[in-house]
């Protein structure tokens, strides 16, 4: 092992920023939530499915540039007040996504992860913590897709998140399809009810729930939150098994 033998200067970035390469022929507009394209490392607006770099600190004009020719400074970890449609006072908690550079949602479906909120600040208005680097998507590596009023579940639903902004009945496949699911709920505060629905011989069984064949097990609707989940795994002989669920059901 070899040890420093004299001083050694080193160039050390002070706070949360970074400065990435720009797209060529591209303006990123201050407060805009900057994307880096995957194929080529250079930041631009963010779009999906790029990774979220952070917020612009300051307009960057590289519509006359190269790529590279100029840097994008973003602010890659803080606090930022975000609109986000639909937000409520009892979202607080809650995995924010964006649909472009602008456009914040809870919704996972086509969206990118920014960070969790903190604090309601009025109708439609959070504070949402963000961490380019190191916060991670609750439901990273799965999936989303949104359902309709009704759903039956397959084997090409395993690895999915399944996101519920509509009341929503869920069938549940034989337990011969091995299966693993996640049921997010996406609506405000008791307006949203998620059923699954098991096969007339099987059960859904989980944390103090022993399950009868062929019955429901609903998240109630009037105390259903956004963000409530259920997580199951079909194949077991007597029906699907709850592995994780967040929400009263029953």
């Amino acid at each position: 092992m070899t040890t420093l033998a004299a001083d050694t200067r080193r160039d050390i970035v002070i706070g949360d920023v970074n400065e990435i390469p720009v797209i060529i022929a591209e303006i990123i507009y201050e407060g805009a939530a900057v994307g880096i394209i995957k194929a080529s490392g250079h930041a631009w607006p963010l779009a999906f499915p790029n990774k979220f770099a952070g917020f612009c600190e300051q307009k960057c004009d590289n519509s006359l540039g190269a790529a590279a020719a100029k840097n994008v400074r973003v602010i890659s970890k803080g606090v930022a007040k975000l609109s986000i449609s639909g937000a409520v006072i009892t979202d607080v908690g809650l995995p924010v996504y964006a649909t472009d550079d602008d456009t914040f949602v809870f919704l996972p479906t086509g969206g990118i992860f920014i960070g969790m909120t903190r604090r309601f600040v009025s109708s439609g208005i959070m504070e949402v913590e963000f961490d380019a680097i190191g916060m991670k998507d609750p439901w990273e590596g799965r999936l989303a897709e949104t359902a309709g009023a009704t759903l039956t579940l397959d084997i090409q639903d395993s690895g999915k998140v399944i996101c519920a902004t509509v009341d929503t009945t869920i069938t549940i496949p034989a337990t011969a399809v091995a299966m693993d699911t996640i049921l997010l709920n996406c609506g405000p505060y008791g307006t949203v009810q998620i059923t699954c629905d098991p096969g007339s011989s099987d059960k859904i069984q989980g944390p103090d729930i022993a399950g009868s064949d062929n019955t429901n097990l609903a998240n109630t609707k009037a105390t259903a939150q956004r963000g409530d989940f259920i997580h199951l795994r079909n194949g077991e002989t007597n029906g699907a098994v709850i592995l994780r669920m967040r929400g009263v059901w029953a």
